[in-house]
């Protein structure tokens, strides 16, 4: 079942790259008291992610932030390693949290994960974005085609703005 607005995230927890190496974080130490934009893409260094969909939440960042945002996050089915690489890659590092779904175990307790055998992908996230309050679910957007469009930085603002 696909999480809606108004459920609390599932527990899980990410894998997130510290200057020590990898570190565990809980939904309830990312998400807990804030209010987050959380976008989701199949896979890091991949075209659509890369050139498409962080692109748009890095060029909105501030604008994002100021309408009362405290953290922008995506996440991935990717190791920390990857997510890590792929935020010094972006030059996100300091402006994006970028969350390691490494075992799928956040995608799939959210009803996200997608069957992307076929192009050699396994088992990934489908692409989508959430704004969440204290670990609520405030609104949902789900792809339900390729590209981006619903889980872009543009259509994340016009919900905040409301």
């Amino acid at each position: 079942m696909t999480i809606e607005a108004g459920q609390k995230l599932p527990n899980a927890v990410f894998k997130v790259m510290t200057p020590d190496g990898p570190a565990d974080r809980s939904v309830e130490e990312v998400f807990g008291g804030k209010k987050i934009v959380l976008f989701a893409v199949p896979g890091a260094f991949t075209p659509t992610c890369t050139m498409n969909h962080l692109p748009g939440y890095l060029e909105h960042h501030e604008t994002i932030l100021s309408s009362g945002v405290d953290a922008i996050a995506v996440v991935s089915v990717n190791d920390a390693w990857v997510m890590s690489q792929w935020a010094k890659a972006t030059k996100a590092e300091e402006k994006i949290v970028f969350l390691a779904d490494g075992n799928g175990v956040f995608t799939r307790a959210v009803g996200m994960e997608a069957d992307m055998s076929i192009p050699g992908f396994g088992h990934r996230s489908r692409r989508y974005s959430m704004i969440v309050e204290d670990g609520v679910v405030k609104t949902v957007n789900v792809e339900q085609g390729r590209g981006v469009d619903v889980s872009g930085a543009s259509h994340i603002l016009e919900q905040l703005r409301g």
